[in-house]
């Protein structure tokens, strides 16, 4: 190889290093109103096929309690009569992709008995169910447990219980804006909260009883009340209370 070569073999290398990653997917809601090429709306409680959304949560989900607010997506969750309402979005058929790094940044609410969360479901869910699908749950927090967040993973070899998961004790969680990082790779899953390392998933078997992660998922946003994980008691003196969400991305190396 002659020195030109050389040259321009060196300089590729260079720049393959330190070429930027490239950003799947993007949304800093921005403007007055959810960007609805990027969002579906999930609404109602779940019947006739999953009341309670397979958990017995209490709310019913109305596009009503969500707004796009000063850059930020808001979900409020509240209590009108002896009916709770909230809001969930999802991006299924519209951001769908398999593997990368996924980085948002939330301002969680407090109070007993709400459960906001920010996921992703295996696209292919409607053929083989759930948990064969596999769940990703980037961040989830339960009022009941003030100052934690959990890191979980849901795979058929667990049956869909909690049990790929890490639960990380922070004081100062509900105080201001955090940011959430997860990096999904064909081996592994990494969660970071403010750029510190908290947890990674890596299976004992490579199939997909046990790692349901080699296939394009699409994310959810939401915040429950009550329910299996998040209740079952509800405090309702907390009510309205609202989810912040101020961007999500996801990049690609």
């Amino acid at each position: 190889m002659n020195n030109r070569n050389l040259i321009f073999t060196a300089l590729a290398l260079c720049l393959s290093l330190t070429s930027p990653a490239q950003v799947l997917f993007e949304d800093n809601f921005e403007g007055d109103s959810l960007d609805m090429t990027k969002w579906n709306h999930e609404e109602g409680d779940g019947c006739p096929n999953l009341c309670g959304w397979g958990n017995n949560e209490r709310q019913i989900y109305s596009r009503d309690y969500l707004s796009v607010e000063d850059g930020k997506l808001v979900i409020t969750a509240v209590k009108d009569g002896d009916k709770y309402y909230s809001a969930k979005i999802n991006s299924k058929d519209k951001m769908e992709f398999q593997y990368g790094t996924i980085e948002t940044r939330l301002k969680l609410p407090q109070g007993h008995g709400i459960w906001p969360a920010v996921w992703m479901l295996g696209t292919n869910i409607g053929e083989v169910g759930w948990p064969a699908s596999g769940e990703i749950d980037l961040m989830e927090y339960v009022g009941r447990e003030p100052h934690t967040i959990y890191s979980s993973l849901h795979t058929p070899a667990s049956h869909g219980d909690t049990e790929n998961s890490k639960k990380t004790f922070i004081e100062d969680i509900e105080e201001g804006y955090h940011t959430f990082k997860t990096v999904w790779t064909k081996d592994d899953i990494q969660y970071y909260i403010d750029g510190e390392h908290v947890y990674t998933f890596t299976p004992k078997v490579y199939d997909e009883e046990h790692y349901p992660f080699r296939h394009p998922f699409y994310f959810l946003i939401n915040m429950a009340v009550g329910g299996n994980f998040g209740g079952p008691e509800v405090d309702d003196t907390i009510f309205p209370v609202k989810f912040y969400v101020d961007y999500i991305k996801v990049t690609q190396e």
